[in-house]
């Protein structure tokens, strides 16, 4: 493509005249690439069905997600500040645990009612991580509540307080949830 005429420099010399230049020049540019791009012929690509073409693209984006997620949590919680409280129900539980309540340091970070779903996968074994936050270096104080029924159908009901030191490390601290065979509730916090 030729542009007849000639551009002085004075003529290009304001901003209005040269940012019509700079979209006269990458038009021209872009319409060569793009009829150069025409006239050479496609390389022949192995054909896929389309139902691997969006398996493909769907782990991608899975992959892609779960990257962004760890680095958000990396952002939002640095390792030296984080600290994360994790729930799991002790093996053999008979009773149905309905929620839980955690506040630390006298304020509520965390309360769970739970599901019929979520249960059946802590009875099993499951570990739930039910808060995830900053916290400064040195000692903390943990109150837990839990609520739930027996296997006789009365409620009960369990809370303890737990201290905690936390270091420039991260900090994971797990509670055990356990009824005794009397009937009563225990909150257990465990070394993790």
């Amino acid at each position: 493509m030729y542009l007849a005429g000639s551009v002085s420099s004075r003529a290009i010399g304001t901003p209005s005249n040269a940012r019509w230049f700079l979209a006269l020049l990458a038009v021209c540019v872009v319409s060569g690439v793009a009829s150069h791009a025409i006239a050479q012929p496609a390389a022949p690509a192995p054909m896929q069905s389309l139902d691997e073409q969006v398996q493909e693209i769907k782990s991608e984006v899975l992959s892609i997600a779960a990257e962004l997620n760890r680095l958000e949590e990396k952002l939002i919680y640095p390792s030296n500040t984080q600290v994360a409280v994790f729930v799991q129900v002790e093996p053999g539980e008979e009773a149905r645990w309905d929620s839980v309540q955690i506040q630390l340091d006298g304020e509520l970070v965390a309360h769970h009612i739970y599901s019929f779903k979520e249960l059946e996968a802590l009875e099993k074994g499951g570990v739930q991580r039910i808060y995830t936050g900053n916290v400064t270096t040195g000692d903390h104080r943990l109150e837990v509540a839990a609520s739930g029924k027996s296997s006789g159908g009365v409620d009960f009901a369990a809370s303890e307080t737990f201290t905690f030191e936390k270091s420039v490390e991260p900090k994971l601290v797990g509670l055990t949830l356990s009824t005794s065979g009397t009937g009563s509730a225990n909150v257990e916090l465990g070394g993790w």
